[in-house]
């Protein structure tokens, strides 16, 4: 179970902390919301958050197969819905290193990106569009 404390500092800023590891992030609202748009805003973290933990869980399916997927990239797109503002759809672009996989290892990353915890959790109104680019 994590536990975290967030404080508000004005500006539409708000401050988190890690409490375990005392780590901080700061979000801003987004230039679109009334905010400056200099940090991360909460939806950001969202989709973000998404392709984070897809990427964590397959480096734990990687290292379980003995694979290496070091070096990997993602690349995130959060769109936005008004009435109510919401999020709409995010897209998840994944740029693995030139390495060959045979097609069953790459199957069995992908399933284990899309099983992750985050992507049950978030409200199926979400699309998530997720395209793996083996190069």
């Amino acid at each position: 179970m994590g536990k975290f404390k967030s404080t508000y500092k004005g500006n539409l800023r708000v401050e988190s902390v890690h409490l375990q590891s005392g780590s901080t992030i700061e979000t801003d609202a987004p230039t679109d919301n009334n905010g400056k748009g200099e940090r991360f805003s909460p939806t950001d973290l969202v989709a973000t958050a998404l392709a984070n933990c897809m990427l964590t869980i397959m480096g734990m399916k990687a290292e379980q197969m003995t694979e290496n997927i070091d070096g990997t990239t993602v690349e995130i797109e959060k769109i936005m819905a008004s009435a109510p503002r919401r999020i709409r759809e995010i897209r998840i672009d994944f740029y693995l290193p030139k390495k060959e996989y045979d097609s069953k290892t790459q199957q069995t990353l992908e399933a284990a990106a899309l099983s992750c915890p985050v992507a049950k959790s978030l409200n199926p109104a979400i699309t998530q569009v997720v395209t793996f680019h083996w190069e």
